[in-house]
């Protein structure tokens, strides 16, 4: 009894005399339990794919790759090294080599990607030698190191020779009538190790080759393709990016990680309000449900309603009634929305494999989104205004059946008692 009147005739009405609990306000908790649960799981998926695969694209690209605008290949690069080194909140610039190539193994031609990186592997601007899972970091002579995935398609591991023809044998076979046209052999590299990044494009285009290596498949042995920057902090790309070209000549052009894949990430966000715009129907419907049982419930207790009324209750009280039943309902729906969704998280990858191995459905296959397992990132804030968003949809559905409630006349709801 010391609660206050209207949360206390919310909760008798939460729990009818007749039955435990009433069907229509499960449903409606239902609703909002499931829709809490299924924002939290899909936006918290969402921000980890979007952050696992920046980590990637940033730990296996530079930061800024400065390159000529008309796609020709750079030569006297060291003075342009030693001039971007010198600029503020760069860490490390060195010259680059990345392009296609057609390799050969076993007898059998498959595309690929040329990365040209340190024989050491330390490399300041792209210290991917941790990527490293198989062999030896050995770029040395006629040494290459290729990626997990090209690595298991190709059936090629440690120890084999593999054959890179490159744009210098194109041109070669192309002038291979012209007498004076010296004439490119293809390299035949042995396989030193294979990296993985966890990103799967790389693991199955990139083999990386020493930029001596680079230089004679593309035939262009005092030149590079541009130069790779690296950053002290990835989100200040814009802004050397912008520096840079306002230092460089205009045949130099500086572009961003993020410029060069703008269009993936544009895509991600898309998805992400997309998705939690659809989920969010989810909870109007589950709003929608709740207007409808306290619509009903305000049609079953016009009785009491009018005798409330008639002992003094005002207009504030009657309807707090309802919108504290709406309140209590949003309140507890969220919360085992919450755990709900938490708990999903915690266990997505026990439940990937049980969908997988009950029902042979791959969920998240790596071949199509580029990552071996489901990242997730929980956002406290996140999910607090999810929580809230959540509480204030359940208190203005409870709004309308409330104030009807509170216009109700005590001559009209008692006229035939």
């Amino acid at each position: 009894m010391e609660l206050p009147v209207e949360l206390f005739l919310a909760l008798r009405y939460l729990r009818p005399r007749r039955t435990f609990v009433s069907v229509i306000t499960v449903l409606s908790f239902l609703g909002v339990t499931v829709g809490v649960g299924a924002l939290i799981v899909v936006l918290s998926v969402m921000a980890g794919f979007q952050q696992r695969l920046t980590e990637k694209i940033i730990g296996f690209n530079a930061h800024i790759t400065v390159a000529r605008t008309d796609g020709a290949v750079l030569y006297d690069y060291d003075k342009l090294v030693d001039l971007i080194q010198k600029q503020p909140d760069v860490m490390a610039a060195s010259a680059i080599i990345r392009g296609p190539v057609l390799v050969e193994h076993q007898g059998e031609m498959t595309p690929a990607f040329i990365k040209s990186v340190p024989v050491d592997g330390d490399d300041p601007v792209l210290p991917i030698k941790k990527y490293l899972i198989m062999g030896d970091w050995e770029l040395h002579g006629d040494s290459v190191i290729v990626g997990r995935e090209w690595s298991k398609r190709n059936a090629a591991f440690p120890g084999d020779k593999i054959t890179i023809y490159g744009a210098a044998q194109v041109q070669s076979f192309l002038h291979r009538n012209d007498r004076n046209s010296v004439i490119a052999l293809p390299e035949e590299p042995i396989i030193r190790g294979v990296f993985q990044t966890g990103q799967f494009d790389y693991d199955l285009n990139y083999i990386l080759v020493s930029t001596e290596m680079a230089q004679r498949i593309w035939g262009m042995p005092d030149a590079v393709h541009g130069v790779a920057v690296r950053l002290k902090d990835p989100d200040q790309a814009g802004e050397v990016k912008n520096r840079l070209n306002n230092l460089l000549p205009p045949t130099l052009h500086a572009r961003t990680w993020m410029d060069d894949n703008r269009d993936l990430f544009n895509a991600i966000g898309i998805e992400r309000v997309v998705m939690a715009c659809i989920l969010c129907l989810i909870l109007m419907v589950a709003a929608f449900g709740l207007c409808s049982t306290l619509i009903t419930t305000t049609i079953q207790k016009s009785r009491e309603i009018g005798l409330m009324k008639a002992l003094g209750a005002n207009d504030f009280q009657v309807c707090g009634v309802f919108l504290f039943h709406g309140t209590v309902v949003g309140v507890f729906g969220t919360i085992s929305g919450t755990l709900l969704g938490l708990l999903f998280l915690h266990n997505l990858s026990a439940i990937r494999d049980f969908i997988l191995y009950a029902f042979h459905i791959q969920v998240f296959a790596s071949s199509v989104y580029g990552l071996p397992e489901i990242p997730a990132v929980v956002n406290p804030a996140q999910i607090v205004i999810i929580d809230i968003s959540a509480v204030i949809i359940c208190i203005l559905a409870a709004l309308i059946p409330a104030v009807s409630a509170a216009k109700l006349a005590p001559a009209r709801a008692l006229r035939y008692e």
